[in-house]
């Protein structure tokens, strides 16, 4: 029975007389059938935050329930696709309707008549169960799309063929054990709100690695990890998750732009369609979903599509694929959620948020994970990246402590890093990564049993650098010993030669894990050099302009394939820096020492 509109309030509808209504059911509104959800029921009343423009629909219009959540469509075609944020195609209504989408408007998630080549794996007769393969299909030259027994289900396979469908033709059939007969297609649904299930978690215990080195060095994520990257304006968070989304070392890339501005969304949707995927050299888009709800969208949507960019991500994961998942910006979802809770009346919590901020913020990232999927056992991840954007970067946000609780890396940028030109901004003080010690055996094996020793001696060297600088201010750099003015240089060549990376330079834009780890020994090298001069009775100033220091500065521009030059780097530090002081030159008096030194 359909229900009667009693209220309208912006993106909020209230209804009454709806049958059997169920939260989070998909509502058609008012004459025009604009697409809403279920949100609270009150006895007879329901609230519907609707996901277009309610403007022109009042009291007395009918609202009916299609008695299903909101789902998203799975299948092939995903990949290359630029979806809304309730999984509307924007590249085929641009198409069919122009470049604005009107009211009412639906078209297909996925191309209902595109004919795929599927390959069944799996044999007539053969009793499969949930998660478990039944073949594939080639979607783009880099992914290899597998079609699976939906969750739930489970039974023996017959008249399962190859050849070539659309998502909607049967491929075969799937008869439980109740001999109930399920048809088989190469798409099914899955509501949004509900996590993908799997066997079982794992640790995280290997890194994602991003190529960006005050990451993986110093603050690195794990595969099926979760971060957050909280920023003010101007800050570099849409450039981080660029970055991140050209270079992680994931499979399968899903990107969220939630909420945020029109143009920085547009650059987006120009830019990934141009870049190259450095691992096969085809385009990036061939292992991409890219989902925009720009802020000029109707804000109820926002709050849906971090789930539906997350269910998309849980797929591709239970394929056995390393997804990652990038959320620009949660604090534009946490948004939404406090205009949506103030027109239904809630008591407000901090900052006029919801009571329940907390828990949302805690069910979106415990999506991510390390896990064995249903029906296979092989180990696939799904890392979750989310941007944070705190008003005028007060990192006392509630969303940006929400979120603190839930994640295990906290990449903080930093306004004054990026008005000094300092890129990624993300300050080395106060940013950390629990997965480092977790990762220690990888580590050991795959880059070296020192690297991460050399990361604890660079991250003491740079907050002994911290502490020096507060010296440095009131009293001058004449005051410090000459051991704190090695550390203070030291610490200036790990900021500037190190930590700062270009991403528009062709070479400096990525560093492997074996560069990164030269790189930094390079630098800890001469510190530890430098060290035993100043035993020696060398001259700080003589150390500090010794002319490998150039080279030290330039190592970020070595070609990956040149990276072996590092290491020939080391033995030069090694020699000039060795003919300083009297065990080298002949007894050469110790240079006295400063007074008021440490």
């Amino acid at each position: 029975m359909a229900g009667i509109i009693t209220r309208v309030s912006g993106p909020l509808v209230q209804a009454r007389g709806l049958d059997n209504p169920i939260m989070y059911e998909v509502i058609n509104v008012g004459d025009a059938g604009l697409f809403g959800e279920i949100i609270g029921i009150e006895g007879d009343s329901v609230s519907i935050q609707v996901y277009e423009e309610t403007g022109g629909i009042g009291p007395g219009e009918q609202v009916a329930g299609t008695g299903t959540q909101l789902s998203v469509d799975l299948g092939p075609g995903l990949i290359k696709q630029i979806y809304d944020g309730i999984q509307r195609p924007l590249d085929v209504i641009a198409g069919d309707h122009g470049e604005f989408i009107a009211r009412g408007i639906e078209a297909p998630s996925i191309d209902q008549e595109r004919l795929w080549e599927f390959n069944a794996t799996a044999a007539s007769g053969e009793r499969v169960s949930a998660g478990q393969r039944l073949g594939w299909v080639q979607e783009t030259e880099i992914v290899k799309h597998w079609v699976m027994v939906p969750p739930g289900r489970s039974g023996t396979v017959s008249g399962l063929r190859s050849g070539s469908f659309t998502v909607q033709d049967v491929i075969g059939t799937l008869t439980d054990d109740l001999g109930t007969a399920h048809e088989l297609r190469l798409s099914h649904r899955w509501p949004v709100r509900i996590g993908r299930p799997y066997r079982r978690k794992v640790n995280p215990d290997t890194p994602l690695v991003t190529g960006q080195r005050v990451v993986d060095t110093f603050f690195p994520l794990a595969k099926g990890g979760t971060a957050c990257v909280p920023g003010p304006f101007g800050s570099g968070k849409t450039v981080v998750q660029h970055q991140l989304s050209k270079w992680a070392d994931a499979d399968i890339i899903v990107y969220v732009g939630c909420g945020e501005r029109g143009n920085e969304m547009t650059d987006v949707l120009l830019e990934f369609p141009e870049l190259t995927d450095p691992k096969s050299g085809r385009p990036l888009m061939e292992r991409t979903v890219l989902i925009a709800n720009t802020s000029n969208m109707p804000v109820a949507a926002r709050e849906a599509s971090v789930f539906t960019g997350i269910t998309l991500a849980e797929y591709f994961r239970d394929m056995g694929y390393d997804v990652a998942l990038m959320a620009d910006s949660t604090s534009r979802w946490a948004e939404a959620m406090r205009e949506i809770s103030g027109r239904l009346e809630e008591m407000p919590g901090e900052e006029g948020y919801p009571a329940y901020l907390s828990s949302r913020i805690a069910e979106f990232y415990e999506r991510a994970g390390k896990v064995v999927p249903l029906g296979s056992e092989e180990l696939c991840s799904l890392s979750v990246i989310g941007a944070v954007s705190p008003p005028g970067g007060d990192l006392s946000d509630p969303v940006v402590q929400g979120t603190l609780r839930e994640v295990r890396v906290f990449w903080s940028l930093e306004a004054r890093l990026a008005y000094a030109r300092h890129f990624p901004s993300v300050d080395w003080l106060t940013s950390y990564s629990l997965y480092s010690d977790a990762m220690g055996r990888f580590y050991d094996t795959e880059v070296s049993p020192a690297f991460l020793s050399d990361r604890a001696e660079g991250l003491r060297l740079l907050q002994e650098e911290s502490d020096l600088q507060e010296i440095v201010r009131l009293v001058g750099i004449d005051s410090v010993s000459a051991q704190d003015r090695l550390v203070l240089e030291t610490a200036r060549s790990l900021r500037e030669d190190f930590l700062q990376q270009n991403a528009f330079h062709d070479v400096d834009t990525y560093a492997s894990l074996d560069k990164q780890r030269l790189m930094l020994r390079a630098i800890l090298c001469f510190h530890e050099q430098g060290l035993q001069a100043l035993e020696r009775g060398a001259d700080i100033a003589a150390i500090v302009d010794r002319p490998i220091r150039e080279r030290i500065g330039r190592m970020k521009f070595v070609p990956e394939q040149e990276r072996e030059s590092l290491a020939e780097l080391l033995n030069q530090i090694e020699e000039e820096i060795a003919s300083l002081g009297s065990a080298a030159s002949g007894g050469a008096e110790p240079a006295p020492a400063v007074e008021g030194g440490r």
